[in-house]
């Protein structure tokens, strides 16, 4: 009776095992967004060869990264910050949601003077979570539909979402539960907390660019990037407790302008022959670097790691048509040119993915991407399989290139639509419309209406323009590029000297 007993119990046991809905936690996710950082800002080489500019920075928690997940060559994102952001809140392309040039003042353009080209009338108020304001995109957001799914959500840094004045330009309106130093402005008034982040003496703001929220560290020797650092520490100690799945927005001003110092790093460049413009913005690399080493080992102390994602991306490409020391244009070579430019330099971004379980460490995708991606793909990270939202999805995820890192034949078109005037000078920057399908890539010049053409497998520097030699392929993707501009009704501008809209680029086909 008692042998009976046992194996009944055990029959008990098991059966009741085999049947208990099995519990996997959600993901905790923290997306690491650095601001301006060029392709060849860091150690990490995403070219087939170590260049110059990998060996002159100090990266080596990207080295980590890079080791432990997944590297991405053929990353993209738009040639200036506000787009980008706004399609990774919405997954829609900046010419889908019209805030096509980066925000500040409530119905007030950014873009420069053109003799030639009168801007349209883009979203210049940015994004929105409902209808009310005029020149906004209304759209259900990433934090707001990760926090309908028991995410935590935390903004920390550089929002850039919307205008002054308007809900979103405080990031807890556009779904975060947390905002530490975001505001309407895309950068600092300072990185110096003993200069108080841009704002007086007393803690009043000074103007746009003065960080909020920081006065804690006001007066005190700190680098921004450092109190950033520190602060997403403070809130995971609070949130981990919740035993709560988190999404970590950790959005660093740096290295965008103005280009200070980081003390801590700074003296160590100038030994390395740097300029001392060159030498600081190296430090704000480094500085970076030593943010994303904190993260990852906290994560390693508290025994997250093996259930948090790590993503990590720039909004734009590297700044090189101002304020850099050395010769401009070349800060991002081998590709050409930089923030604000049609051309690689301005729109392909350092990425990587480490994703435990599912990324192979020390691996490589050669496979294309854009930044409205990420919106689809961090809701299937997440578990969420039926959401819906106000807006149009122009994203799709690239889930398929983490869980198998084998090269894609890719045919599908992405899209770069910029009707504005930025205000620097250098190679491919003004108004412009671009896409890129496999090897090929097309930029529509709006100002005079001219077209360049590129194989990016053979010339990833864009040197030899074959508009005249593929004639069919220019046709093609003309007639590809104008077909999407017409589907999203893009805005295009208006040449001053006739008055008249600037064409589709399929203008000259009959």
């Amino acid at each position: 009776m008692k042998r009976a007993a046992i194996l009944f119990s055990l029959y008990i046991i098991s059966f009741s095992c085999q049947n208990k809905e099995t519990h996997i936690s959600p993901p905790n996710i923290v997306f690491f967004l650095v601001d301006d950082l060029g392709w060849q800002d860091t150690s990490v080489p995403f070219h087939t060869d170590s260049t110059y500019f990998n060996k002159t920075y100090h990266t080596p928690n990207m080295e980590r990264l890079a080791r432990e997940g997944m590297k991405f060559t053929n990353a993209y994102a738009s040639s200036v910050c506000s787009p980008t952001r706004i399609s990774l809140m919405t997954g829609m392309n900046a010419a889908h949601h019209r805030v096509t040039n980066w925000t500040l003042n409530l119905n007030k353009k950014s873009d420069g003077r053109d003799s030639m080209i009168q801007v349209p009338e883009w979203n210049m108020n940015g994004l929105n979570t409902s209808p009310g304001t005029d020149k906004t995109i209304v759209a259900n957001t990433l934090p707001e539909l990760l926090k309908r799914e028991n995410y935590f959500t935390i903004h920390i840094g550089k929002a850039h979402f919307a205008a002054t004045e308007t809900p979103c330009a405080e990031p807890l309106n556009c779904g975060f539960d947390v905002n530490i130093a975001g505001h309407a402005a895309g950068a600092p008034g300072s990185y110096n907390g003993k200069t108080y982040f841009g704002n007086n003496p007393d803690g009043s703001r000074k103007n746009s660019w003065s960080v909020p929220g920081l006065k804690k560290y006001h007066g005190q020797d700190i680098n921004l990037t450092e109190a950033l650092t520190l602060e997403a520490q403070n809130i995971l100690d609070s949130v981990i407790q919740k035993k709560q799945p988190f999404y970590l927005y950790l959005s660093h001003y740096t290295v965008h302008t103005p280009i200070q110092e980081d003390r801590r790093f700074f003296q160590k460049y100038l030994n390395d022959g740097l300029d001392t413009i060159e030498a600081r913005y190296a430090s704000m690399i480094e500085g970076m670097d030593k943010s994303l080493g904190d993260v990852l080992n906290y994560l390693d102390k508290n025994k997250l790691s093996d259930n948090t994602i790590i993503i990590f991306m720039s909004d734009n490409g590297g700044l090189s048509a101002v304020g850099r020391g050395g010769q401009k244009h070349l800060h991002n070579t081998p590709l050409k040119s930089g923030k604000g430019s049609a051309y690689e330099g301005g729109i392909r971004e350092p990425m990587m993915v480490k994703w435990p379980g599912t990324t192979k460490p020390n691996s490589v995708c050669n496979n294309y991407l854009i930044i409205e991606d990420f919106f689809p793909s961090i809701l299937e990270m997440a578990g969420v399989q039926k959401w819906e939202t106000v807006q149009t999805i122009d994203g799709q995820s690239f889930i398929p290139f983490l869980k198998n890192n084998e090269p894609v034949q890719q045919d599908r078109p992405l899209y770069w639509h910029y009707p504005n005037i930025w205000g620097p000078t250098g190679p491919g920057i003004g108004p412009y419309s671009a896409v890129r399908k496999g090897k090929w890539k097309l930029i529509y010049f709006h100002r005079d209406q001219h077209f360049e053409l590129y194989d990016l497998e053979k010339d990833i520097g864009e040197k030899q323009n074959l508009v005249e030699i593929q004639i069919d392929k220019k046709h093609e993707l003309a007639s590809t590029l104008s077909a999407y501009l017409k589907t999203v009704d893009a805005q295009m501008p208006t040449n001053k000297l006739t008055g008249k809209t600037v064409p589709f680029p399929d203008f000259f086909i009959q």
